[in-house]
């Protein structure tokens, strides 16, 4: 695995710990250095590629950055989903083409690619439809850490003064991911005198004009017992919350497979989700879903997870959590393997 000589070890320590892996810190893999000019035009970033020939490496595992169309090793890149395709106006012109000419250049220069999800591989084939690029999905499982699962959800629960019921819901403040619909759904219900308490994290995006313009319309509504934004949380809050919530919301408008999905079903919490082809392909229709525009579906949806007389409860990782991690895992290694004996 390599990093920038400036990467946090902390960061990279719980890499380090698995057994066959070496962790190898380079000047080529700084975050303020890149070597792409050199890939685009003369198609190979030089020091990468003298760091993978230092290692003796055989396939490199490319992802959010190119090395080159002749770097001299098995490529496999990943496409994490075809957002700027679907969703344009998300992104400034500039991020667009930044994000359109590396898939382009990743695809043009042979790159076996891997997807997520069905959904992600049908969109690449879709907008890329002369790409004879060897494509595998390989959708990831979350299982967490025991360290990560050590903290009592009754006492996080006190911690941040919440209810015991409540609704969790904890993506990052990107606008595809859709909070102005929660709000939209809570106002319906306030309006009726009921008041669903749905915990919110995550962190503002940058610059953090929607997050300030969601927040500012959560003071303007009156939804400030509702809607409960308690920052950015530590990890084993995040599962803390999540084991203890009525159910996990995401009403994101895209996705290439959710990880806060992901996460929910390790611990088979319940699940209230945009109707999109990959939270269906993700859950296997046994979630409770709702169009990305239908306020009232949404509110109809709090009502009823929040009406069942259920009590408080803490969750354990599920029955299916170590399969699907396997199944991950030789999903991932079969498209190494595929790459190198291309």
């Amino acid at each position: 695995m390599f990093a920038g000589l400036l990467d946090d070890d902390n960061d990279l320590a719980s890499f380090a710990e698995i057994p066959g892996v070496r962790v190898v810190k380079n000047r080529a893999f700084e975050r303020g250095l890149s070597g792409v000019p050199a890939a685009l035009l003369a198609g190979i970033d030089f020091a990468a590629a003298a760091a993978f020939r230092s290692e003796e490496v055989d396939v490199v595992f490319e992802h959010a950055r190119f090395f080159g169309w002749r770097l001299p090793f098995p490529v496999v890149a990943w496409f994490p989903d075809l957002q700027h395709r679907s969703l344009p106006h998300l992104f400034s012109t500039a991020a667009w083409w930044r994000r359109e000419i590396g898939f382009r250049a990743q695809l043009a220069s042979g790159r076996s690619i891997v997807l997520s999800s069905k959904s992600a591989l049908n969109d690449c084939r879709r907008f890329y439809p002369h790409a004879r690029n060897q494509m595998s999905v390989v959708s990831f499982a979350s299982r967490p850490s025991d360290d990560l699962l050590a903290a009592d959800p009754r006492q996080i629960v006190r911690l941040y003064d919440l209810p015991e019921r409540f609704f969790y819901l904890p993506n990052q403040f990107w606008r595809h991911k859709n909070h102005q619909l929660v709000l939209d759904a809570l106002t319906i219900l306030a309006g009726r005198g009921i008041s669903p308490v749905v915990v919110v994290s995550g962190a503002p995006d940058e610059p953090p004009v929607y997050f300030k313009g969601i927040m500012r319309e959560v003071e303007e509504r009156g939804l400030n017992e509702s809607f409960r934004y308690i920052g950015m949380v530590p990890l084993p809050h995040v599962y803390a919350l999540l084991r203890s919530c009525r159910a996990l919301v995401n009403p994101s408008r895209f996705e290439g497979w959710s990880t806060t999905v992901e996460e929910a079903k390790s611990f088979e919490v319940p699940m209230i989700v945009s109707d999109l082809e990959v939270h269906r392909e993700q859950t296997g229709d046994s979630a409770t879903y709702f169009d990305v525009d239908d306020a009232r579906a949404l509110a109809r949806h709090f009502v009823e997870a929040g009406s069942k007389d259920e009590p408080f409860q803490v969750r354990q990782l599920g029955s299916t959590v170590e399969n699907r991690v396997a199944k991950f895992a030789d999903d991932f290694a079969d498209a190494i393997k595929r790459a190198a004996a291309a």
